[in-house]
C-alpha cells in the first residue's frame, strides 16, 4: 500500500486524487491533507479518509474546523505554510501530490523533496517559479517528479518510447479556452462568467482563466523545460481544440508519438500513482471513430500575448518567471473581481516584467523576494 500526502485535497485536482484513491482502497491510503479555506468539504474528506495530519490556511480556520470533525482530529491539525510543509513531509507519507494552486505550492514541494519523497506534480508554479533550483534539489536528493498535468503526462509517456538525446522537439498541445475563434476587438469585453466557461475541462477558476488567455500554456512551457531537461526552443506550442492529443514528442528520425486519450484528469492522476503501473480505471476509452476531425493551429500570438511572455520569460531566465507568475496571479485575481479587463491581465503582467527582473535563480531568497515584488508592484499598477 503506497502512503499519500496531498496538498490541495479541496480543489479539482485533490478532489479527483481521492477519487482514485477511493477505487482503490487496497493500494493507497492517506495520511495527509491540505487544503485551503473549503473547510466544510474538508471535514468530510477527513471523516472518509481518516489522516493522520491536516493543514488548513489560517489559524482561524483550523478553529472552526475543529468544531466539525472528531476529538480525535483536534491536535493533528496545523495551519499556514508551516502546516502546508509539515503534511507535505509528514514522516509516513511515501508519496506527495503537490496540487496546491499558484506560488503557495513552491516550499510546501520543497519540503517533500528535503524529506526524500516522490512527487505527483500537479502545480506547475513549483518549476514556473523556481526550476533550476527545485530540480537541483530533486536530483540531491534522490527524488522523482511525476508530472499530474494531462499535457506533461502525455510528454512523460511518449518519452518512454525513445531516448532523451534523441529528442528533436517537445510539442504541447493547447485546447485554446473559449475566445479562440473571437475577435481581438471583442476581447476587451469578456466577462469572467464567459471566460470561465471552458469548452473541454473542468477546473479550478485560476487555471481556467489561465487557459482562456493561454497564459497556462506558457506556464507549462517553462515547467517543461525543467521537468525534461530542454532548452525553450525545443518546445512548440500547437492549439489543439478537441484536447484528445494531449502532447506530442518528435525525435531525430522524424518520428512523432503522442499520447490521446478522453479529456479527464483522472487518467494522468492515476498514472503518476501508480507508475510504472497503469490502473484499471472505469472510465470510457477513446473511440477514433468518433473524434471526426483533430485539428491543428498555430497560436495567435497577437490576441493572446500572454504566451509569448512566458517564452520571454523562459529565454531571459533568472528570477523573471518567479515575477510573471507572481504578476498574472494578481492579473488572474483583479479580472474576477472586476478590477481589470481581459486584454489587461496580460498588459499588467507585461507592465510587471518591465519593472522587475534582479535576482538569482538558484538562491530561494531571491526567489520568494521576486514573486513578492511582482505582486506589489502589479497591485500598485492596477
Amino acid at each position: 500500500m503506497k502512503t499519500i500526502a496531498l496538498l490541495g485535497s479541496t480543489g479539482s485536482i485533490g478532489v479527483n486524487v481521492l477519487n482514485i484513491v477511493r477505487s482503490f482502497p487496497s493500494r493507497y491510503r492517506i495520511v495527509g491533507l491540505a487544503a485551503g479555506r473549503n473547510i466544510a468539504l474538508l471535514s468530510r474528506q477527513i471523516n472518509e479518509f481518516q489522516p493522520e495530519i491536516v493543514s488548513v490556511v489560517d489559524e482561524e480556520h483550523a478553529r472552526q474546523l475543529r468544531k466539525l470533525v472528531a476529538r480525535r482530529y483536534h491536535d493533528r491539525i496545523v495551519f499556514g505554510i508551516a502546516g502546508n510543509e509539515q503534511v507535505a513531509a509528514h514522516h509516513m507519507a511515501e508519496f506527495t501530490v503537490s496540487a496546491i494552486v499558484g506560488a503557495a505550492g513552491l516550499l510546501p514541494t520543497l519540503a517533500a523533496i528535503e524529506a526524500g519523497k516522490n512527487i505527483g506534480l500537479a502545480n506547475k508554479e513549483t518549476l514556473v517559479m523556481a526550476g533550476k533550483y527545485v530540480m537541483e534539489r530533486a536530483q540531491k536528493k534522490s527524488v522523482r517528479l511525476l508530472p499530474i498535468d494531462s499535457e506533461h503526462s502525455a510528454i512523460f509517456q511518449a518519452l518512454e518510447g525513445g531516448r532523451r538525446q534523441d529528442i528533436k522537439k517537445i510539442i504541447l498541445t493547447a485546447s485554446g479556452g473559449p475566445f479562440r475563434e473571437t475577435p481581438a476587438s471583442e476581447l476587451s469585453r469578456v466577462t469572467p462568467k464567459q471566460a470561465l466557461n471552458h469548452p473541454n475541462w473542468s477546473m479550478g477558476k485560476k487555471i481556467t482563466i489561465d487557459s482562456a488567455t493561454l497564459m497556462n500554456k506558457g506556464l507549462e512551457v517553462i515547467e517543461a523545460k525543467w521537468l525534461f531537461g530542454v532548452s525553450g526552443d525545443m518546445i512548440e506550442v500547437v492549439v489543439h481544440p478537441q484536447s484528445i492529443v494531449h502532447s506530442l514528442v518528435e525525435y531525430l528520425d522524424g518520428s512523432v508519438l503522442a499520447q490521446l486519450g478522453l479529456p479527464d484528469m483522472r487518467v494522468p492522476i492515476a498514472y503518476a500513482l501508480s507508475y510504472p503501473e497503469r490502473l484499471q480505471l472505469e472510465l470510457d476509452g477513446l473511440n477514433l471513430s468518433q473524434c471526426r476531425d483533430l485539428e491543428f493551429f498555430e497560436p495567435d500570438h497577437k490576441r493572446f500575448p500572454a504566451l509569448g511572455l512566458a517564452f520571454e520569460a523562459l529565454s531571459q531566465g533568472g528570477v523573471l518567471p518567479a515575477v510573471l507568475n507572481g504578476a498574472n496571479e494578481v492579473a488572474v485575481e483583479a479580472f474576477l473581481q472586476g478590477q481589470l479587463s481581459f486584454e489587461g491581465i496580460s498588459q499588467l503582467v507585461e507592465q510587471t516584467m518591465n519593472r522587475v527582473s534582479s535576482g538569482d535563480e538558484l538562491n530561494l531568497d531571491d526567489i520568494l523576494q521576486a514573486d513578492q515584488e511582482a505582486r506589489v508592484v502589479a497591485r500598485q499598477l492596477l
